[in-house]
């Protein structure tokens, strides 16, 4: 919803706008440049298999895999759910965070950016690691793997989450919640029906490459035992000592996940850099 006749034209939008007059072949170059990469994936593929005419010390055998293909798939089918749990959970956080640092009042927002840049500033394989093995210790609560992942990768995301929608609020002029507010409407009214409608929008391409390195981050989640995709392909190789052909598929269905994922932020992008 949009009180202004003229709407929205906010700094990073437009600065967004005038880097794509500049150069509108840009994301078509982009396109083909992640194309190239795929081909020269699928011929690095190509090229294992073939290995073993050339590299006699090691037999690739990429048939144990169907052995496995259960565990693996379940695993890819966990790393998803995983992903999706903490996507939400972390744009829940990172959507409070930025609220609350917004809202004006020090004594909240001063304590809320203090979690923020912890979370922002350190590795997330430390905060996984020491929620799971640390955290019990200094408070009694015990916490099973996934729920000590759940928390890390959350509260990890939603700190960046929050920076995003920080920023896309701040993007909206002012002249919007002041028309607001001279409609009658109260703050809460004027954040949920005027800003956050049009910050969205802005917001969406980078909450979804934000979304991608979460999928991404959970590949550490294995460390403490969490059965995703990395750890059931780990088990599997220790099984049958084939680290790589194993290795080499998870690559692989990674990959078949992220990049389409990939161009669609890319495609959100451009249709934002239209739109305005």
């Amino acid at each position: 919803m949009s009180v202004s006749g003229t709407g929205m034209d906010g700094t990073a939008g437009g600065a967004a706008r005038s880097e794509a007059e500049q150069d509108p072949s840009g994301h078509r170059l982009l396109r083909g440049l992640w194309v190239v990469l795929a081909v020269l994936a699928v011929y690095a593929l190509y090229r294992l298999l073939r290995m073993h005419d050339t590299v006699p010390h090691y037999r690739w055998h990429f048939e144990v895999i169907w052995q496995y293909r259960s565990q693996l798939y379940a695993g890819l089918l966990y790393t998803l759910v995983f992903t999706v749990i903490c996507m939400v959970c972390g744009f829940l956080f990172g959507l409070l965070t930025a609220i609350a640092r917004l809202s004006g009042i020090r004594l909240l927002a001063i304590p809320v950016r203090a979690v923020i840049e912890l979370f922002r500033c350190t590795p997330v394989l430390v905060q996984l690691v020491w929620i799971y093995y640390a955290l019990p210790v200094l408070t009694g609560l015990q916490l099973s793997a996934p729920a000590a992942a759940a928390i890390g990768l959350s509260l990890y995301g939603g700190a960046f989450y929050s920076e995003i929608i920080r920023g896309g609020i701040l993007a909206i002029d002012v002249g919007q919640t002041e028309a607001g507010q001279a409609l009658g409407m109260s703050p809460a009214q004027v954040m949920r029906r005027v800003v956050l409608p049009q910050a969205f929008r802005n917001m969406v391409p980078p909450l979804v490459s934000q979304s991608i390195m979460q999928l991404k981050n959970t590949s550490l989640l294995s460390v403490i035992a969490v059965p995703d995709l990395l750890y059931q392909a780990q088990s599997a190789s220790q099984a049958t000592y084939r680290p790589l052909e194993f290795y080499t598929v998870a690559a692989v269905l990674y990959f078949i996940v992220l990049f389409p994922a990939t161009l669609l932020a890319q495609r959100l992008e451009v249709r934002r850099d239209k739109g305005h």
